[in-house]
């Protein structure tokens, strides 16, 4: 598809396009139509055409959308007929920026748009149409409209003081900061499991050799991805695949099998082990439940983990076999029995990974910060209140308290671009792919 955009969209699109004797181009309407080389009228491909009139639109100018079959050559000659007749390209995330600068959008939703389009689980894609319809601007409004009317409040205050205005008692404005305060920390807080939905985590699956990680690895990813053999060692080098657990993407990493060894390959693999557990959000310990041996082995595996102060949960696999025997719930560590073979136990280490990365109550309240700006404004403003409630404790006059209070306001207006500076704006939206 090539979209145009802006007030020669119509005239330049219906140079390109032949529709049927007697009709045009008109707004609201699907047109199907022939894409002509216009210099000889010959017919190119067949086209949808679909016209946009603003304020209508994405981006609330005149808006022609030309969808072709898909072809580069094709839609290659389109871009270039139409940039000879006036057009040029759209710069990345032109298209997203005009419907903000347009008011169509304000900021978190032009940025939503950006993380709907990198969406790699449905999770993510909903999440990212809830900030796309307003969600974290409608959470912030009520927060804003509390701090707004303090202010004005304290303004007339200063500014009328010869007119007898009320003055608020310090009382009174300390429990409306506190009731600005406390929605907006939660907000704050909602950022770990709103960073942990937009970027995923690294989990990493370690353990001695022939103790099941790769069979776990497979069981996870729901097909065979690692080659699993009976013979220890077979992994020799990192394996990884992304997969969503609870709608949160898990970049599954297998690993080779920690043990000491001459083989040169095999200590490569075992060092890239530690490296990826040590670079893991999430480390899942895979002792062999059947096993009378190896737990002085295991054990230094874990006081490895410790010493890297590692988030791990203990895997005891192999749990269908009849030797299978239960350990103790070393170092404190969460535990889970499972059997690799018969896929038992595997619902369950999936519901622990999942509480281990969204925590006990998830986030389900729509307007969470997924983006690390956010939260940087976010903090900042809270940062104002304290001054603000600081220089309540401290009888500061209401003219300097007015100034925290300001600075508390600013952060949240540039949440949602309200005074968004050039260079903020052209770096947020010049991480978008071209043409959006």
């Amino acid at each position: 598809m090539v979209r145009l955009s802006g007030p020669g969209a119509r005239t330049i699109a219906a140079q390109l396009l032949r529709l049927r004797p007697g009709r045009e181009l008109t707004a609201g309407h699907a047109h199907f139509c022939e894409l002509i080389e216009p210099h000889t009228g010959e017919r190119i491909d067949e086209v949808v055409a679909t016209y946009f009139a603003k304020p209508h639109s994405y981006t609330t100018d005149d808006v022609v959308e030309i969808s072709a079959h898909g072809s580069p050559v094709v839609l290659r000659h389109v871009v270039e007929e139409a940039i000879g007749r006036g057009a040029r390209l759209a710069e990345p995330g032109e298209f997203t920026m005009r419907a903000f600068l347009n008011g169509r959008l304000d900021l978190t939703q032009a940025e939503a748009v950006r993380d709907l389009i990198e969406s790699q689980t449905l999770f993510q894609a909903k999440a990212a149409a809830q900030q796309l319809g307003g969600a974290l601007s409608k959470r912030l409004q009520p927060i804003k409209q509390k701090l707004v009317e303090l202010i004005a409040v304290l303004e007339a205050g200063v500014d009328f003081a010869e007119d007898d205005v009320s003055v608020l008692p310090d009382a009174e404005i300390s429990k409306r900061i506190a009731e600005v305060r406390e929605p907006l920390q939660k907000l704050a807080d909602s950022f770990a499991y709103g960073k942990v939905v937009h970027e995923g985590i690294t989990l990493a699956i370690v353990g001695r050799p022939n103790v099941g990680k790769s069979s776990l690895f497979n069981q996870l990813v729901e097909r065979e991805h690692a080659i699993v053999t009976a013979t220890p060692g077979t992994t020799r080098d990192l394996v990884s695949e992304t997969v969503a657990i609870g709608g949160i993407p898990i970049k599954l990493v297998d690993t080779a099998g920690i043990r000491a060894s001459k083989d040169e390959a095999e200590s490569i693999g075992i060092r890239k082990s530690y490296e990826a557990l040590a670079d893991a959000d999430l480390v899942l310990v895979v002792l062999d439940a059947s096993a009378d041996d190896g737990d002085i082995e295991d054990n230094k595996l874990l006081s490895a983990i410790e010493e890297r102060k590692a988030s791990a949960i203990l895997v005891e696999n192999k749990a269908d076999l009849p030797s299978a025997k239960e350990h103790g719930a070393e170092n404190g560590f969460v535990r889970v029995r499972t059997s690799a073979l018969t896929g038992d136990g595997i619902a369950e280490l999936r519901s622990e990974i999942l509480r281990r990365v969204a925590g006990e109550g998830a986030q389900h309240e729509s307007g969470f910060l997924t983006n690390a700006r956010h939260q940087g404004l976010v903090h900042a403003s809270l940062k104002g209140l304290d001054a603000a409630e600081s220089a309540v404790r401290n009888r500061i006059p209401h003219e300097m308290l007015l100034l925290d209070l300001y600075s508390a306001l600013r952060p949240l207006d540039s949440v949602t671009g309200e005074t968004s500076a050039d260079d903020i704006l052209n770096l947020i939206f010049g991480k978008f792919c071209i043409g959006k």
